[in-house]
């Protein structure tokens, strides 16, 4: 099944890379868009907080809605790759519909319609390029996740920049050509990819549809509630942390000012640098022969989370505008904790997808990822009816119960025997 000997990125097979790369300019775009999304509706459109917040958790939860459907049209219809090309290509088309203040609203539709055609059929092919039983498939998610981050690097900082400095719609243009980039990059290297039928078949003689089994269903069910809350504090960094960052930070440095859309970046650049370390330290773990289970990891990451949105409360609670320095900081502890539960749990739902229902089940992961972002939307709303502290810390505590949530989990994937670790 894997489509190259030869290792190209990390010794992992060169369809890999491809994949790494064209998710790499996806995210350029959909985090380009994002980092101005609030922003936009406040200073430009005049929206009031609330509004603005509830906008931006509808859209977020609407681009992860949208994968739900567009994961069973891929496996069943069109096949990863023609769901990747033409959803990209939507995708590209709305980012562009986002240079006119009179087509916002169906900008973002037609952004979240081409996002579901697109996000469940890229990472449903990693497994396609590894035999069964190959050991790099595992970590293979995460260095997946780094090509996530290096977009989200670029785009706050291209994007972002071109936004505030030149006008919004400029920095809008820039996340449509990285869209477009991507698509190129797919393209191209369609020769390290396992080929994609138009459709998977529904069964043969040989290799029927498998089935879910209940066993499986009930961890990922699990699994999915506790990351729905989560992403209720997690999904706050580009909505109220963004506004913070704009209203209670101190942002000079000598005479210049930094960039409030800047430190969006750190959050990617973070995951970028720490995610080899990690790497490392999991698998030297899995050699010594100590066990790991992925919920208690992911519990892990939750409660460092909540760790870091405590450690806002606090700075909050000295008074005064906050040094950019503690943002930095934050940034630091919330990306250290979201590597242990993010591509953790991405991994878990690709790896334990019955054949034939591949891009169907990393779509239920995203499901989660839909109602965490709602759920982010109305928490949102409550910035502006309490002390920026009191919110850091219902954020913190958000956190901490999906952590109690996943330990939970913990024990019944002891009971049930599904979902090794790595």
């Amino acid at each position: 099944m894997t489509t190259a000997e030869e290792p190209s990125w990390f010794g992992h097979p060169r369809g890999l890379t491809i994949l790494f790369l064209t998710n790499m300019w996806e995210q350029f775009s959909y985090y380009g868009m994002r980092a101005l999304l609030v922003y936009y509706m406040t200073k430009q459109l005049l929206m009031s907080q609330g509004s603005a917040s509830l906008v931006y958790g509808a859209y977020t939860a609407c681009a992860y809605f949208t994968p739900i459907v567009g994961g069973v049209i891929a496996d069943r219809f069109l096949g990863k790759r023609n769901a990747i090309l033409i959803g990209g290509s939507i995708m590209a088309a709305g980012h562009f519909m986002m240079a006119s203040e009179a087509l916002f609203y169906p900008a973002l539709v037609t952004i979240a319609i081409g996002n579901g055609l697109f996000l469940p059929s890229l990472p449903s092919q990693i497994g396609d390029l590894y035999r069964p039983g190959d050991t790099r498939a595992g970590s293979a998610y995460n260095v997946y996740y780094v090509g996530v981050n290096i977009g989200g690097f670029l785009a706050p900082l291209i994007c972002g920049t071109l936004g505030e400095v030149f006008g919004w719609h400029y920095g809008f243009g820039a996340a449509g050509i990285g869209m477009l980039g991507g698509l190129a990059i797919y393209i191209w290297g369609q020769r390290y990819l396992p080929s994609q039928a138009a459709a998977e078949p529904v069964a043969t003689a040989q290799e029927p549809r498998a089935k879910f089994a209940r066993n499986v269903v009930l961890v990922l069910l699990a699994i999915g509630l506790s990351v729905t809350v989560f992403r209720g504090a997690y999904e706050q960094v580009g909505n109220t942390l963004a506004l913070w960052a704009d209203v209670g930070v101190d942002r000079r440095v000598g005479s210049a000012v930094i960039p409030m859309t800047w430190f969006q970046s750190l959050n990617p650049l973070l995951v970028m640098v720490m995610t080899p370390p990690l790497l490392i330290w999991w698998r030297r773990r899995a050699l010594a022969g100590v066990p790991e289970r992925p919920a208690r990891r992911m519990a892990l990451g939750a409660a460092i989370v909540a760790g870091a949105y405590l450690m806002l409360a606090a700075v909050e609670a000295i008074g005064g505008p906050a040094h950019w320095l503690w943002l930095v900081l934050f940034f630091v502890v919330l990306t250290f904790g979201e590597l242990h539960i993010l591509p953790t749990g991405l991994g878990m739902f690709a790896r334990l997808a019955p054949r034939g229902h591949g891009a169907t089940t990393v779509a239920a992961w995203f499901l989660a990822t839909f109602a965490g972002s709602l759920a982010a939307g109305v928490v949102g709303t409550l910035w502006t009816g309490t002390t920026h502290g009191g919110f850091f810390v219902i954020l913190a505590a958000i956190a901490a119960l999906a952590g109690i949530m996943l330990l939970m989990t913990q024990r019944f994937e002891e009971k049930t025997g599904v979902a090794k670790s790595d």
